[in-house]
C-alpha cells in the first residue's frame, strides 16, 4: 500500500491535509478497514470552533464512520470477511471498570472515542477491534455512516424508559434531535419538537410528519414556553430531551417538566447547569444523562434501517470529497436554513 491521506485538525480552525505511513496489518482481534463516508456532526464542529469537552489537539477528526473491511483474520468469531460493509461503533471501552462490568460501556472509566480522544476515521485506512464492526450487506455507505448519529438516539429513548402513557418533548431538532425522535416514535410516542430555527421545524413537518413548536430564544429559567402546555393536551410532558447542548435552553427545561417527569440531557456543554432546587423536588424531577451508545444500540438501529422504517439519508444535505473538507469545514459551521448533516466522501 502508498502511504494514507489523512485530515488533521492541527488547532481550532485550522483542518489540514497529512500524509501517514503506510497501514499496518491488523493485530489479532481487529480488523483493516478502508474508510468510505465520514459523518460530521455538532463534536466535530464544536472541535473546529475549540470549544470540545474531552477534546485535544492535534487531532485526526470522525467518528461517524463506515468502510469496507480490507484486511481481517479468517475464522474470526464474528464471521467478518474482506470486502464486508460495515458501521464502526466508535467507543473504545476497557471492558474492565465498573460501567464496563454492568455493561454500560458507552461511559467507560478510560473511554477513548475515536475523533475525540484518539484519532479517528478521516484517513483511509483505519484498524477497528472486531467487536467494534457492525456489518449489513443491504445498506449503503451513507447509510452506515449514519448508525453511530441514530444510536444516540436510540440510546436516549432507552435510557429514558420511555411508557406508553407518556408526553415527550424534544428539544433541539439538529441529528440527534430528530434521531431522538425517531426512535421515540418506535416506542410508540408522539413527541412535539421545540426549536428556535422555522426552516428545522419545517423539515421535521414535511419530512417526518412531527408536531413542532417554534420559540423566538432558548427559553430562560421561570416558565415553561407559551403554548407548550396546549402543544401537549394541557399538561407538561412527562419526558423532556435536550437535544441542543444549548446551556441556557439546559437551564430552562427543568420549567418543561411535569410532576414526576424524567429530563434526559442528551447534548453536552462546557457550561455548568443550574436548576431551582424547589422546583426540582416539588415535581420529583429524575434528571438523567445520556452518552453515546452501546451494542444494543448499534444493532437496534441496523434493524431499523434495513427493515426500511428509517429514512435517515433524507437528513443528508451537504457532501465534500476528504480533499475538498478543509475549504467547506468553514461553510458547514455557518450552517445555513438548509445545513442538517455533511458527509465525506472517500
Amino acid at each position: 500500500m502508498k502511504s494514507m491521506h489523512a485530515v488533521v485538525l492541527e488547532q481550532p480552525g485550522r483542518l489540514c491535509p497529512l500524509d501517514l505511513a503506510d497501514a499496518a496489518p491488523p493485530r489479532p482481534g481487529e480488523a483493516l478497514v478502508r474508510i468510505r463516508r465520514v459523518g460530521i456532526c455538532g463534536t466535530d464542529l464544536r472541535a473546529f470552533k475549540g470549544i470540545q469537552p474531552y477534546f485535544s489537539y492535534p487531532r485526526i477528526l470522525g467518528h461517524e464512520l463506515s468502510g469496507v473491511i480490507e484486511q481481517v483474520e479468517p475464522d474470526n468469531p464474528f464471521g467478518l470477511r474482506p470486502g464486508d460493509r460495515c458501521a464502526i461503533e466508535p467507543y473504545l471501552h476497557c471492558g474492565d471498570c465498573a460501567a464496563c462490568r454492568r455493561g454500560r460501556t458507552n461511559c467507560c472509566e478510560r473511554l477513548q472515542v475515536l475523533g475525540v480522544h484518539a484519532d479517528g476515521g478521516m484517513r483511509e485506512f483505519l484498524p477497528v477491534p472486531l467487536a467494534k464492526l457492525h456489518k449489513s450487506a443491504q445498506l449503503s455507505f451513507d447509510q452506515l455512516a449514519l448508525v453511530e448519529m441514530l444510536s444516540i438516539g436510540a440510546h436516549a429513548a432507552r435510557r429514558a424508559s420511555l411508557q406508553p402513557d407518556d408526553r415527550a418533548l424534544i428539544l433541539g431538532a439538529g441529528p440527534i434531535g430528530l434521531a431522538t425522535l425517531v426512535f421515540a416514535r418506535l416506542a410508540g410516542l408522539d413527541p412535539l419538537v421545540m426549536d428556535v430555527d422555522p426552516a428545522r421545524l419545517d423539515f421535521c413537518r414535511q419530512a417526518l410528519a412531527a408536531r413542532t413548536l417554534r420559540i423566538d430564544s432558548p427559553p430562560a429559567a421561570g416558565s415553561p414556553p407559551a403554548g407548550l402546555r396546549e402543544a401537549c393536551g394541557g399538561e407538561l410532558p412527562t419526558i423532556v430531551f435536550d437535544c441542543t447542548g444549548n446551556p441556557q435552553s439546559m437551564r430552562g427545561a427543568f420549567d418543561d417538566v411535569a410532576h414526576g417527569g424524567r429530563l434526559v440531557f442528551v447534548g453536552l456543554t462546557l457550561e455548568s447547569i443550574s436548576f431551582q432546587d424547589p422546583l426540582f423536588h416539588a415535581r420529583e424531577i429524575s434528571l438523567l444523562a445520556s452518552r453515546n451508545a452501546t451494542a444494543e444500540d448499534f444493532r437496534q438501529v441496523l434493524l431499523a434501517l434495513e427493515s426500511g422504517r428509517l429514512r435517515p439519508e433524507l437528513w443528508i444535505t451537504h457532501r465534500a470529497t476528504h480533499r475538498a473538507v478543509a475549504e467547506e469545514f468553514p461553510r458547514w459551521i455557518a450552517g445555513g436554513p438548509n445545513f442538517r448533516k455533511a458527509l465525506v466522501e472517500w
